[in-house]
């Protein structure tokens, strides 16, 4: 289970609304003379992205930009529609073309964009204060929590990441991301009753076990990390006893 991937795929929905239109208004093409479509372009390639067709995504973006240049939204998917293709340095390199201030309306989506990127070269440290930033300009949204929490996971600070998701989760019980990070942060942070109750609500028995044994792996994995860099690092001097 690739938890850190699963991650960004939701996080990176956050960039556009929710909501997506049905399939036979999305292929619609827009009518640049009603101010409506523009949204509802938008809404059809972020579905084309949460259907994994991320390719065909950036197709569209490319008519889009055409069309509308300069959209701060369509910059953002287009960003995360690079990530989902593993082309981070051209992600990268996208991202100073985004807005410099960081409240506003575009905030949530700029911070949050700027933390994906910082996460998919695995600079969990420095993604921290752009979810930080971003769950701040949009509390309510359980998808930027879990980022937060996941980033705080992967920073070594499991204490934190737990409160985060939990917080994530309240927001959104029905979340299966949330819900799997929440038992990884449990497991992690040594939380075994909290985590066995987690699991009551996956499926049937075998389920849970496979699962179980899926957090388990990943959780004994991000654990190891911090004491292998520890390794690595020379150990101080012990001072001699004089007597």
């Amino acid at each position: 289970m690739r938890f850190h991937r699963n991650l960004l795929i939701a996080a990176g929905a956050v960039s556009l609304a929710a909501v997506m239109t049905p399939c036979g208004v999305a292929q619609a093409q827009p009518d640049s003379d009603q101010p409506q479509t523009r949204g509802i372009y938008l809404q059809m390639i972020q579905k084309a992205r949460v259907d994994g067709r991320s390719r065909a995504a950036m197709a569209y973006l490319d008519d889009y930009d055409h069309k509308y240049p300069g959209d701060v939204e369509a910059r953002v998917l287009r960003i995360n529609c690079l990530l989902d293709l593993h082309q981070v340095a051209e992600a990268q390199g996208l991202l100073g073309r985004l807005p410099t201030e960081r409240t506003g309306r575009f905030a949530a989506i700029v911070n949050a964009v700027h933390g994906h990127v910082l996460a998919a070269q695995d600079r969990w440290g420095d993604a921290v204060p752009y979810y930080t930033a971003a769950v701040a300009a949009d509390p309510t949204s359980a998808v930027l929590r879990n980022a937060l929490g996941y980033a705080q996971l992967r920073d070594h600070h499991p204490d934190r990441a737990l409160e985060t998701i939990s917080d994530a989760r309240e927001l959104a019980p029905d979340d299966m991301i949330i819900r799997n990070n929440l038992m990884l942060a449990y497991a992690i942070n040594g939380r075994d009753a909290q985590l066995t109750q987690a699991l009551e609500s996956v499926g049937n028995q075998a389920a849970r076990t496979a699962l179980r044994q899926r957090i388990t792996i990943e959780a004994a994995r991000l654990r190891a990390v911090p004491a292998m860099a520890a390794a690595v690092i020379p150990a101080k001097a012990t001072p001699q006893n004089p007597s």
